[in-house]
Order: structure tokens, then sequence, then C-alpha cells
């Protein structure tokens, strides 16, 4: 009959109660030092000695000690996330999941700061992470924006999350392509018979809003839908502001109001939904609706659901941990300025059909 392993006494364990790698080459009958290279797997073992160290680490309950081995190697395996508005904005947990995810794949963790939009908070929270002998920061932002070098930062390997680094600042960064949003949503509403297409935009002067007025107005002209007076209306980036311009757009005359509406986001779209109700109009029936963002607590939940461009939040979170861990290994150059620009999908749900009168579609 098997005998079970014997239990380790106080001896094997050092300060913390932690079991000591002296223990384990006791217990293996080999030296300390055999024991960390059968490990790590840092030097060529032979494989009944590995296996032995392997059964007695098993049989004490040894772990490496992960802050003695990151000094060894000038490393701590924590990875800084440095962000504008974590804890109010809904997509913010999403790029935290893909780069929680790409760091667990690689045995690293994540410090997470939040400055809720403050410049000196932030400086702050950067300085307290380099002095924490981070390995590397990821600097995300919550809306696509340009981020000027934080002085905080010194050496330390950074990756920019949905923004773009200032002229001259040399560092990876990823961000939604986001002229495609808008054409990707226009192309979707034309082949649905639309020809008289609306844009709700925001006020707001960003990449985003550039970006994607641009391409709502290359949709149109690419589809011969150009010449005209273009039909839209601003508000604040809100469900407010998109109830107010949805009304201005909306409240005209059958052959002048638009069959169909982009919208700069979900939020802005839902105000649209509104104003169609109070003037009568009924999504998609008298006017498709497209969201941008896909805003699930939004978008899922209005009825019928909103058709939206979903952001990639997971995906820019997972590329640009890898990114900065590749960076940390040396894959990457240190001087590496890759931009990746991400195509976004359209997510179809029920606010957009045909135009309710054939007329309207020619």
């Amino acid at each position: 009959m098997r005998r079970p392993p014997p239990e380790p006494d106080a001896a094997d364990h050092g300060a913390g109660g932690h079991v000591s790698i002296a223990a384990v080459a006791a217990r293996a009958g080999v030296s300390p030092t055999t024991v960390s290279h059968a490990l790590s797997g840092a030097r060529s073992v032979a494989p009944a000695t590995r296996e032995r160290v392997i059964r007695a680490a098993d049989e004490l309950g040894y772990t490496p000690n992960r802050i003695a081995s990151g000094l060894r190697r000038q490393r701590t395996g924590v990875i800084g996330l440095a962000s504008d508005r974590i804890a109010t904005t809904p997509f913010a947990g999403l790029i935290v999941q893909g780069a929680q995810e790409a760091a667990r794949e690689r045995d690293a963790v994540l410090m997470v700061v939040d400055s809720q939009g403050d410049p000196e908070l932030e400086a702050r929270q950067l300085r307290t992470l380099v002095d924490h002998r981070v390995d590397g920061i990821l600097l995300a932002r919550m809306f696509h924006q340009e981020v000027r070098r934080p002085e905080a930062l010194g050496s330390t390997p950074v990756v920019l999350v949905d923004a773009v680094p200032e002229p001259g600042w040399r560092v990876p960064s990823i961000a939604p392509e986001e002229h495609s949003i808008a054409t990707v949503a226009v192309a979707h509403l034309i082949e649905q018979g639309h020809r008289r297409i609306g844009l709700v935009m925001t006020t707001d002067d960003s990449f985003a809003s550039r970006g994607r007025e641009a391409g709502f107005h290359t949709a149109l002209a690419e589809a011969g839908l150009g010449g005209t007076a273009p039909l839209v209306e601003r508000g604040s980036s809100d469900a407010a502001g998109g109830r107010a311009a949805g009304r201005r757009l909306l409240d005209r005359r059958l052959n002048e109001r638009p069959t169909a509406v982009f919208c700069f986001n979900d939020q802005m779209a839902m105000g649209v939904y509104q104003a169609a109700s109070a003037l009568g109009l009924a999504v998609p029936a008298d006017c498709s609706v497209v969201g941008v963002d896909d805003l699930r607590i939004v978008a899922a939940a209005l009825d019928p659901g909103l058709t939206t461009v979903a952001l990639p939040h997971g995906e820019m979170g997972r590329w640009g941990m890898a990114a900065l861990l590749d960076l940390i290994d040396g894959v990457r150059p240190s001087d590496d300025a890759e931009a990746v620009l991400l195509r976004c999908e359209l997510v179809e749900r029920g606010s957009v059909a045909p135009p309710p009168d054939p007329r309207l579609r020619r």
C-alpha cells in the first residue's frame, strides 16, 4: 500500500510561513541551486532529478517567492493601468478585462488607478506606480484623444489605449478607426434602401466626432447621395442632446425628414428614440436608428433593440497589454511607435428596417 507523503514540519518553513527552497532541496536530496534550476527551467537538469524536485515541492506545498525572483530579474511582474474615468465609464471594465486576460497569460498582474480626469492626480498616481517599480504602464483613455507624454513616467515602458501620442512621443498605441465606424453604419442603412439619412452628432470636438462625421459624408458621397444639403443636427453627447437634436431632425414634413438617423453614440440614439416617440413616430417603422458603442445597458434594453457599431474595448485592452509585455521583454524595440486603428463591427438588433414608403427609397 502506498504511504502518504510526510507532513511538512515547522522547520520546512521560512519567515512568514513559506516553505523554503532549502527545505525542498533537503527533501529531494539535492542542492538549493538544483531546485532553482529544476523549477525555473533556467538550466538543464536530469529528468529524474527534476521529477524528484517537483514531487518534493508538491509534497511540501512550495511556491516560488515572486518578490525575490523579481528582484533578481529586476522585474516585479506588476503592470500599472492608469486611466481617466474607469469608475464612471461603462465600457472601462472591458478594457480592464482584456488587459487582465493578456496579463494572466504572461504571468503578470494588474494594478489599476483612476484619476477621474484630474491631470494633477494622474501625475501623482503615475509617480506612485513608478515608485512601486511596476514593469510598465498602460495609459488608457475612455474616449479617443491625443495624450501628452507625462513627465512622471520617466523611462518606464508605456503603451496607449484608446489614445494616440503627441507628436514626437514614440510609443505603441491602439484606438478605433473612427472614419470606418460611420461608413459601416451608413452602408447598412443604404443597403436597407434608405436615401435620406440624418446625422445626430455631438458638439464635442474630438478624434471620434471628426472621424465619424467625415465617414458619414464619405459614405453618402460614395453612394451618390452627397449632392443635397446634409441632414445634420448637434447636441450634447447624452440622451438629452440626442433628444433635442433628434426632434429638430424628425419634426419635419414627411418628404423632408430623414427615414434613418446615424447617431454619434448609443446614448444620443436613445434620445432619438424618445424624440420619435414624442412626435408619434415608431422605430424602425417610421425611422431607422443606428448608434455607436454597443453600450449594452442602453442598446439591448431599448425596444426595439438598437443596431449599433461596437467599439472594441476588450480587444484594445488585450492588444495594449500584449504590446506592453513585448516591450518589457525586448520583443519590441524600446522606440517602437506602432499605431493600430481597429475596424469596428456592426451589431444588428431591431432598430433598422427599409423605409415605410417605397417612394422614399429612391
